[in-house]
């Protein structure tokens, strides 16, 4: 099943968010008078266009600590532009920075199309040093931030990738020399550089890479702690925060982070990922509200947020599952579920990231919420309160 994209109702948005959003005072410019994100903090969007210009105002950047642009590409051996209007966007968003001059502007490299050159390209001294020396180039022609490499996945198949037994080694081995090479950079152009990869949340990832290493040579780990349901013969969460006893693949964000800790990631590098958008499963029988039953999977289909309104004007009912924080949507007449978040979840999100101690959230991808409500609720949830006020005392 698949939902077009029609108008959207704000008091329909409200109706799914089940939460209410902070109350900013009418006379005051709501983003101009908000707080700063904390400093220990960090909102991170992917930011993905493909083949279309950004519009100057387009990315709220004052609610955002850093941008990683999706995706560049690996042609022999090196980063190279993915897309036709890439020059063009890197200078909007450097442009974005007067205003919010400590934003950072990454590019990441691979994604799960985009991952096959990463194995040759990490294979040997001369090919890592031919990639570095491209990222360099490259991060200086698009004054950029730094690089995020999402290599979808080490020693593993992704998308028809190629991928050796050596990958695990030769991940950690790219990421040592990349940062070394950006240490003397940094020097020479008089900036931070900063190195970030997005990981697998399974522990299939884990069992190829050497994390306990790896983390020594980045910034961040962006873990990419949603999909855990994509396709298959049953309904489930897409982005569970802990694990319902029910669900048969017992995974949950909770977990994948715990053994990311385990494997020697420290708390202060995790950087919990979230999905702005929803699946759908169809043929999905009417108990326990569809959670968790044998349904058709809507493959490839993505519900932008904006689209959620719809379902809910059309006969579904929002759900909430407590044991796992998320919610859901059921349609009991046409019997189709579907699994995102919203204000709700991403509020018990925040809240796990700041009582765990993580270095904060980031999000695929910025353009599935053009209503901005997701991206209120990461920064409301990470913001600290102001100061109470002492006057009249």
């Amino acid at each position: 099943m698949r939902v077009s994209a029609a108008p959207f109702s704000r008091a329909l948005l409200a109706l799914i968010a089940f939460v209410a959003m902070p109350v900013l005072s009418s006379s005051a410019d709501p983003v101009a008078s908000a707080p700063a994100v904390s400093a220990s903090r960090e909102i991170i969007a992917y930011v993905f266009p493909q083949n279309r210009v950004l519009a100057p105002d387009e990315i709220n950047v004052r609610r955002l600590t850093r941008i990683n642009y999706a995706f560049a590409n690996i042609k022999d051996g090196q980063i190279v532009e993915g897309f036709s209007h890439d020059a063009e966007n890197f200078a909007i968003l450097n442009e974005a920075k007067r205003t919010n001059p400590s934003l950072k502007i990454l590019v990441s490299v691979g994604g799960w199309t985009w991952s096959g050159g990463f194995s040759d390209a990490a294979l040997t001294p001369r090919s890592r040093e031919r990639f570095i020396l491209s990222a360099v180039r490259f991060i200086e022609r698009y004054k950029l931030d730094g690089l995020d490499i999402d290599w979808e996945y080490p020693g593993q198949p992704g998308a028809g990738n190629t991928f050796r037994p050596e990958d695990k080694h030769n991940f950690t081995l790219l990421l040592a020399e990349l940062r070394l090479r950006f240490d003397k950079e940094q020097t020479r152009l008089h900036r931070r550089l900063y190195t970030s990869i997005a990981t697998g949340a399974s522990s299939k990832f884990l069992l190829n890479t050497e994390m306990d290493k790896v983390q020594r040579y980045v910034d961040t780990v962006n873990l990419m702690t949603y999909d855990f349901y994509v396709g298959g013969p049953a309904t489930g969460h897409d982005a569970p925060l802990f694990h319902n006893p029910a669900d048969p693949k017992n995974v949950s964000a909770d977990r994948s982070v715990t053994e990311y800790e385990q494997a020697g990631v420290p708390a202060s590098k995790i950087v919990l990922g979230l999905p702005f958008y929803g699946r759908s499963w169809g043929e999905v029988e009417n108990r326990n509200n569809g959670l968790f039953q044998p349904g058709r999977a809507a493959r490839g289909v993505h519900f932008s947020y904006p689209e959620l309104p719809n379902l809910i004007a059309t006969g579904f009912i929002r759900h909430w599952d407590s044991a796992a924080a998320a919610p859901y949507l059921y349609n009991p007449r046409t019997k189709v579920f579907v699994t995102y978040e919203d204000p709700q979840s991403i509020a018990e999100k925040c809240k796990y990231v700041t009582a765990h101690k993580l270095r904060g959230i980031m999000f695929w991808e910025y353009s599935n919420d053009t209503t901005g409500i997701l991206l209120e609720a990461v920064h409301g949830g990470l913001t600290p309160p102001p100061p109470a006020s002492s006057a009249g005392n």
